[in-house]
């Protein structure tokens, strides 16, 4: 990794280099301001009078597009696949490539502990499109699941709804006063979406592209390279090739004759394929200054590479403007999309949305016609998955001069269908079938009045306003067992138990028939203040007060107050002003404190029942004996009064210099952020049949640095080269736990305080005992772990606090979950009419527990349990890895030598990647002599064109959120993209 980091460091030097020799020439060019483009080709005006205007960005990093040129450059599905690698300070992490699945986004760090799918609710960034703040599904659904590694229903990427062809700017608002203003939402960061306007040109714009996604290369393997693998271990730790009579060798392992296993493995032919991307979308807009529109319409589909996957978007908007009078406008938005998804065939996925794992000790075989007719049998059900999304707002404003007044109805509404049917033969003659339907959402009514004064050079600005939110969340979900026919398929959610012809002919026995149903809602009110002084384009300070009610608050702590406070100092104007090199540099500092929503209504109603007695194994019983009952929220945890708001305080300095007239632009801003009372569960209870108590008193703390450096290297009359390196350091740490503890256990996870709340813990290793006399003995005590004393051909484990036993005192903690250091780097030229953008994305700091291979070593405690780690997909028989890398434990010993909490399987998980490679040519000048057109231009892209990495695993990006790889994330595509942008 160093290598490539000296070879970045060297490119960017000689990109100095060559800038610094064209900033010689120039005075002789014309013109005082600059404008440079960014990754994507869009183009950013920003004057040296604009830029004392403005004062410093709130922004991390501003993009416009403006051009045919920079929409839609990416065939990404979702809009974290088009933020990555595009903005400091945001950490995208894409866990599969299957299109349209979760997938998260962190902006500065992540400010809670990701302990489960429940926390990562807690830490995204509010996403706005057009004022409005998009709801997403809520994690309440997990509490009736067993196994929480998908979400019930369609758990579709809401963000894979949003068609950038319609979007005009993409702002990341990290700072504080800059995030203030959008309140307790907002905590995390905002992601600010500004959708192409209505316009009084008629105009008429087309675009579309075609992919082709190749399949990737793997290395399959059969029956015969698993019993080499595993003889090594027989060959070590038996003398007859049979470790007792208790080790059963695997059936499908042991006959070397049989074509299923020991033949061709051919499966990859029907699981990879070459995959094909397309978009098109076409829009109108039109009218004059008492009116005017833009409609448009769109669709895209992405298949995966893997498994048969893909997505259909369907996509629409109408947005329209009217003003009868003068001192009166009338804007209304309305936006629809549907997303349909052909969802993966894993066994895990299938088995845990059963909830039954049936006889695992043969896994399916690697011969292409074999594999052929399990896929038969899963063709005979079916797996539908849709998901419609709409919202939109409707806006009257009032323009009095300098007074302004606004009023605001906007609404957010997503609503999913899963419908699913597994037939008989593919569990043991036990058919399921399956409905879900779930909404989310969200209506606002907002109303501010502004005053605007400006006094010479002298600029106040005033806002007064309040809002109110109601925020649903509802499911409905039902499943069935034992159905009396495969021909015979219902919609559980539509049938009535309470009818004498109820499930008539007896699809499925009545009481193998589960409903459930839930919904939870919560409102916010907020009153707000914001106020802004510039004085003579010198010094500018700014205030925003917020009270904030939540009714997810509890009644004695329902409201927060929220104070933020900036201030700037340009100090070009003030001092510079004769500096001819330096353009613009300001300084500015914002503090302030957001207040944390609740996430659960459970939170705010102190001791309460839950409906569903769930026990051990299985969560989702709705009574006891069929009878409906209500018992304490056992599983949920003791939930007490007197539970305070969380909140943050976050402190921000920025420093913004623009240099040769703004040809060279710096930002760096140093940020602290502090979480403080947030809320966990200690464990606690147990005699009342609790496992954990909630409560306040968390403190965490990110602090980073965040560096954007942009400049047109090059600026011939026929030659242009801007180039932009960006990237964050982020560091966080634990600085208090409720009731002054010092330390906290959760899962397999180790909260100390004063030490990253993403760190690893683990078992340091330390070799291999070759015999037993190699155990080390004290007192005449042999070395044990956790009470099991060790042999010859466990690990050697370290021994920190020297009282020879291992156990959970001898685990430190180590490396990181989340990356120290992400960015991108960014480099445009044009020549002409050519265009040329290259990419690159990288994430630094990251470790990985490659449990994947973990479980490859753990083969005898894997081997035909009915358990979900014992589930073997297809995939298993593909080489992924380096096995030589790791010691020969033996696999049979008590003390389980191949665990994953132990440092063996930690790797360092940086990487760079090539992110897009993209080629264009103007074709306007050229068509223009034939056809009357505005713009039309033609490109070719690549897209994760190659990596650098030292991590052994398939991909770096492939990892689940508490950096864990378990092997089942599906390939990120390599992508070869031709498209066409059309303005008429």
């Amino acid at each position: 990794m160093r290598y490539l980091l000296l070879a970045l460091s060297f490119f960017v030097g000689a990109s100095m280099a060559c800038f610094a020799e064209n900033v010689k020439n120039l005075d002789k060019e014309k013109g005082g301001s600059f404008s440079y483009q960014d990754s994507t080709k869009s183009g950013m005006s920003k004057s040296k009078s604009e830029i004392a205007k403005n004062g410093v960005r709130d922004t991390l990093k501003v993009k416009t597009f403006q051009s045919p040129k920079s929409l839609s450059v990416v065939p990404a599905v979702s809009l974290q696949q088009y933020l990555k690698g595009r903005f400091a300070g945001v950490d995208i992490q894409e866990s599969s490539g299957e299109p349209g699945t979760l997938q998260n986004m962190f902006v500065r760090g992540a400010a809670v502990p990701l302990l489960n799918k429940k926390s990562l609710y807690d830490a995204q960034p509010l996403v706005v499109l057009d004022g409005i703040p998009l709801i997403t599904e809520h994690p309440f659904a997990f509490d009736i699941q067993q196994y929480q590694d998908n979400r019930i229903g369609t758990a579709t990427n809401i963000y894979s709804s949003i068609d950038m062809d319609n979007i005009a700017s993409i702002e990341v608002l990290g700072n504080v006063e800059a995030t203030a203003k959008y309140g307790p939402q907002a905590v995390n960061g905002v992601i600010l979406l500004k959708t192409i306007a209505a316009d009084t040109v008629k105009r008429v714009t087309f675009s579309t592209y075609f992919g082709i996604a190749p399949r990737p290369n793997v290395t399959t393997i059969n029956g015969n390279y698993e019993n080499q693998f595993r003889q090594r271990f027989y060959d070590i730790y038996t003398t007859n090739g049979r470790y007792s009579d208790d080790d059963v060798y695997p059936l499908y392992l042991s006959d070397s004759l049989s074509n299923r296993y020991f033949g061709a493995s051919n499966w990859s032919d029907l699981y990879y394929r070459d995959a094909s991307a397309y978009s098109v979308n076409a829009s109108i807009t039109g009218g004059n200054d008492r009116a005017n529109f833009r409609f448009s319409l769109g669709n895209m589909q992405n298949q995966g590479v893997a498994d048969e996957t893909a997505l259909n978007r369907y996509s629409t908007r109408f947005n329209i403007n009217m003003r009868p009078v003068k001192w009166l406008q009338f804007s209304a938005m309305v936006n629809a999309n549907r997303v349909e998804r052909d969802r993966n065939r894993n066994l895990r996925d299938r088995y845990e949305q059963v909830n039954y794992f049936p006889d695992l000790s043969s896994p399916l075989s690697p011969d292409k016609e074999v594999y052929a007719e399990y896929l038969a049998q899963y063709d005979k059900g079916f797996d539908k998955n849709k998901t419609n999304i709409f919202n939109g707002y409707a806006n009257l404003g009032v323009d009095l001069g300098a007074i302004k007044l606004n009023s605001n109805l906007s609404v957010d509404y997503n609503e999913g269908y899963r419908d699913i049917f597994y037939p008989r033969s593919l569990m043991q003659n036990t058919s399921y079938a399956s409905n879900y339907y779930g909404f989310d959402q969200r209506f606002l009514f907002s109303n501010s009045a502004t005053f605007d004064k400006r006094i010479s050079n002298d600029y106040l600005h005033l806002e007064l306003g309040q809002s109110f939110q109601w925020d649903t969340y509802k499911y409905n979900n039902a499943f069935a067992y034992k159905g009396s026919s495969d021909f015979i398929k219902i919609n559980l959610l539509n049938s009535d138990p309470n009818r004498d012809d109820y499930l008539l002919p007896k699809a499925f026995p009545k009481e193998l028939v589960f409903r459930y149903l839930d919904r939870t809602r919560s409102n916010l009110v907020s009153s707000f203040f914001n106020g802004s002084y510039s004085f003579n384009n010198k010094y500018t300070f700014s205030t925003v007060l917020r009270l904030d009610g939540s009714s997810n608050a509890q009644p004695t702590s329902r409201w927060f107050f929220s104070p933020t406070f900036s201030a700037g100092w340009n100090i070009k104007n003030d001092l510079l002003t004769k500096v001819d090199q330096i353009s613009a540099l300001n300084f500015k500092v914002g503090v302030g404190r957001i207040g944390r929503l609740n996430s659960y209504d459970n939170y705010s109603q102190g001791p309460q029942y839950m409906s569903n007695v769930g026990y051990t194994g299985n969560l989702t019983v709705p009574g006891y004996n069929a009878f409906a009952v209500l018992t304490r929220p056992y599983s949920f945890g003791w939930v007490g009064y007197g539970i305070p708001w969380s909140y943050s305080d976050q402190l921000n300095t920025q420093i913004a210099i623009g240099l040769f007239k703004n040809r060279l632009n710096i930002d760096a801003t140093f940020y602290t952020k502090t979480e403080k009372n947030q809320l966990i569960g200690i464990p606690d209870g147990a005699e009342y049949g609790y496992s954990e108590f909630i409560k306040d008193g968390m403190s965490i703390n990110n602090k980073g640095l965040e560096i954007n450096i942009a400049g047109q290297v090059i600026r011939k009359s026929n030659l242009t080269w801007t180039s932009s390196l960006f990237f964050n350091v982020n560091k966080n740490r634990l600085l208090a736990l409720p009731d002054n503890l010092t330390q906290l256990e959760v899962g397999d996870r180790l909260l100390k305080v004063g030490e990253p709340v993403d760190s690893y813990w683990l078992l340091e290793n330390d070799g291999i005992y070759t015999a037993d006399s190699d155990v080390p003995v004290a007192n005449g005590v042999i070395r044990t772990f956790k009470g099991i004393t060790l042999k010859a051909g466990d690990p050697n484990w370290s021994d920190l606090n020297n009282d020879n036993k291992i156990d959970n005192n001898d685990k430190v903690l180590q490396g990181h979950a989340l990356p120290i250091l992400v960015g991108g780097f960014d480099n445009s030229f044009q020549y002409k009419k050519w265009s040329l953008n290259f990419n690159f994305y990288y994430s630094l700091g990251r470790d990985i527990v490659n449990q994947n291979m973990a479980n490859r070593f753990d083969f005898i405690n894997r081997e035909g349990q009915s358990n979900v780690n014992s589930v073997k997909e297809i995939t298993y028989w593909e080489k992924t890895g380096d096995y030589n890398k790791y010691p020969l434990y033996n696999p049979w010993s008590t003390v389980l030598p191949y665990r994953t909490d132990q440092d063996l399987f930690l790797e360092d998980g940086s990487f760079v990647k090539l992110r897009t490679l993209s080629l264009g040519y103007d074709l306007t000048q050229i068509v223009k002599k034939k056809v009357k057109v505005r713009n039309i231009y033609v490109y070719g892209t690549v897209n994760n064109l190659f990596k650098i990495t030292k991590y052994t695993g398939k991909d770096p990006e492939l990892v689940s959120y508490d950096g864990y790889d378990t092997g089942y994330g599906m390939p990120i595509p390599k992508t070869f993209t031709l498209g066409l942008k059309l303005e008429l």
